[in-house]
């Protein structure tokens, strides 16, 4: 149900879009989305009754209709969220907007709605002020003209004294009428928007309710969302094992396959290998016949080497007999020499004392 019917004369002066938000009712302290994703917030103007709504409307739900009091303040709790309180709806309505700059402009809105609204109180409380002072000089008026008529004393001197007091009087009391009218009206009026909050509040009640029990009935999705996703993951889990496992069956017989082929080409080498010795298999008596004159030609070899053997020994044998002569001729030689060298000291004593017997003689 639209809170605006269309024979309203509310219109619209002011439209934005945010994400609506009102405290939870249990806490008092978080905030509870009262729209899926943003929606367009308004401010209305009824010109019959002079007065500011800020209305916003989810699909066929109502998630604001706020009046606007000269007692309301909107507070910005950050650069993109703001929020007020409804004492009438007894509840703090919060908006998120994209961007600071629409957060500014809906706030200055909000004061300048303000300001109207305490202005048109202000001149209603003086309306009533006035109707009310009227009243009373007209009270006071009619008794004083009473006494004067009566002092007077004839009735032609009442006709006379009493004809522009009793027209005074009448425009008084005509003045009186239509502000007992208009004040009526007012009260018609006051009546009707009480009516109208109270139906809103019915209405906010129940789609508060429907909101509650939509809450309680997602909530039970989500845990029913919940417990088949940890299903899902639990069997993700056993999905991701087995394929763990086929991967792993997958290299063991990658693994295996590399092996294959390595033992293939092992067993082609090998039948190479094998058919290479099978020639030479064939030519084994001529190699045996090559070893056999190979064996007699070593063997001839080795007797050959045993004679040089032999013949070494003997050579060497000579050779330390040959050295052995040598050491005995180096003695000889060194005692020759050393006998040789004392004839030479003998004699050249002898010739010193030659050599002295000259000089004597």
């Amino acid at each position: 149900i639209s809170p605006v019917p269309p024979y309203s004369r509310e219109q619209p002066i002011f439209t934005t879009r945010a994400h609506v938000f009102q405290i939870d009712p249990s806490t008092k302290k978080n905030w509870v989305p009262a729209s899926k994703q943003a929606v367009t917030v308004s401010y209305f103007y009824d010109s019959t009754r002079n007065s500011y709504r800020i209305i916003s409307v989810d699909g066929a739900k109502v998630i604001i209709n706020s009046t606007i009091t000269p007692n309301m303040t909107f507070t910005k709790t950050s650069q993109k969220f703001g929020q007020w309180a409804d004492s009438r709806a007894n509840t703090v309505f919060g908006l998120g907007f994209p961007s600071e700059q629409q957060l500014t402009k809906f706030a200055e809105k909000f004061q300048e709605v303000k300001e109207a609204a305490k202005l048109a109180r202000d001149r209603s409380q003086e309306k009533i002020e006035t109707s009310s002072n009227h009243s009373q000089e007209s009270g006071r008026e009619t008794p004083s003209s009473t006494r004067a008529s009566s002092v007077n004393g004839t009735d032609d001197e009442k006709a006379s004294h009493g004809g522009p007091a009793e027209a005074h009087l009448k425009s008084e009391n005509d003045k009186l009428k239509i502000a007992l009218a208009q004040s009526s009206c007012n009260v018609k009026k006051w009546e009707t928007e009480l009516q109208t909050l109270r139906e809103s509040n019915a209405r906010l009640t129940t789609a508060l309710q429907e909101s509650a029990a939509s809450i309680e009935h997602w909530k039970k999705q989500f845990s029913a969302c919940k417990e088949e996703n940890d299903q899902l993951r639990s069997k993700i889990e056993e999905l991701e094992e087995q394929c763990n496992e086929i991967n792993k069956e997958k290299e063991r017989n990658a693994q295996l396959s590399r092996r294959l082929q390595e033992l293939e080409t092992e067993l082609q080498d090998k039948e190479l290998e094998l058919e290479e010795l099978r020639k030479q298999g064939e030519i084994i008596p001529q190699l045996m016949s090559e070893c056999e004159s190979v064996s007699q030609q070593l063997q001839a070899a080795e007797k050959k080497n045993k004679d040089l053997e032999e013949k070494v020994r003997t050579l060497r044998t000579e050779v330390e007999e040959s050295k052995h002569r040598q050491t005995s001729l180096k003695t000889e030689l060194k005692n020759f020499l050393d006998v040789l060298d004392g004839k030479i000291d003998e004699l050249h004593d002898f010739r010193q004392g030659l050599s002295k017997l000259g000089v004597d003689n």
